[in-house]
């Protein structure tokens, strides 16, 4: 990985108080040498994201606060479009355009991403660009399909951003939470499990008395 993420995260406090704990070493050391550009999506980054059905997004507002949305849609909404380029289709919402606003005017975002069950979360960090729907059809078609499956609700742009930094964190402290699609495969699994010992159960009794 290289220290774009240290390099945009690490200010100067943040790098005095590691110096203060004994962490610089680990953390803002990194900074030290010349930016290395950005982290590259990889495997596993992709597996992620592309299985998600929801996640947070970050963006600033023209006051400097950070805003923070809850998105989500059918697993596979959240597409990769190649090299470190990631994408979404906006639904129709509450017209205040707050995320989309912040993004014309600052490009600047942050994602949290978290698969609950396994206790996996990542960030990333990058530059999102807003596509309405009438400058790109063909790209919102292709963020609205899922498989073979085109999402029913109402499309109006594309959220386009492309990757500059992530990080991996630890699933300390992170609570397993799971969807009702995940506990219906668990149940369907424990119940074949079932079913098949039952079958071998009654062989077996059929072998012991000879019936």
């Amino acid at each position: 990985m290289s220290n774009r993420y240290a390099r945009l995260m690490f200010g100067r406090s943040a790098l005095e108080r590691q110096q203060a704990d004994g962490s610089y070493s680990v953390y803002g050391a990194t900074t030290e040498r010349d930016d290395d550009g950005p982290d590259h999506l990889d495997e596993r980054e992709i597996a992620l994201l592309g299985s998600v059905f929801q996640f947070h997004l970050a963006t600033v507002t023209a006051g400097g606060h950070p805003y923070i949305q809850y998105r989500s849609g059918p697993r596979g909404f959240l597409h990769h479009l190649g090299d470190n380029t990631i994408g979404f289709a906006d639904f129709h919402g509450n017209a205040q355009f707050v995320s989309v606003g912040n993004i014309d005017d600052n490009g600047r975002v942050a994602m949290f991403v978290a698969d609950y069950p396994r206790k996996i979360r990542l960030k990333l960090f990058g530059r999102a660009t807003v596509v309405d729907a009438a400058d790109d059809p063909d790209l919102l078609a292709r963020l609205v399909t899922v498989g073979d499956t085109r999402i029913a609700a109402r499309a109006e742009r594309s959220i386009v951003i492309t990757i500059e930094a992530f990080d991996w964190n630890c699933s300390r402290s992170l609570v397993p939470q799971y969807d009702r699609d995940y506990v219906r495969a668990l149940n369907r699994a424990h119940s074949a499990e079932t079913e098949e010992l039952r079958t071998r159960i009654a062989d077996l009794e059929r072998l012991v008395t000879g019936s």
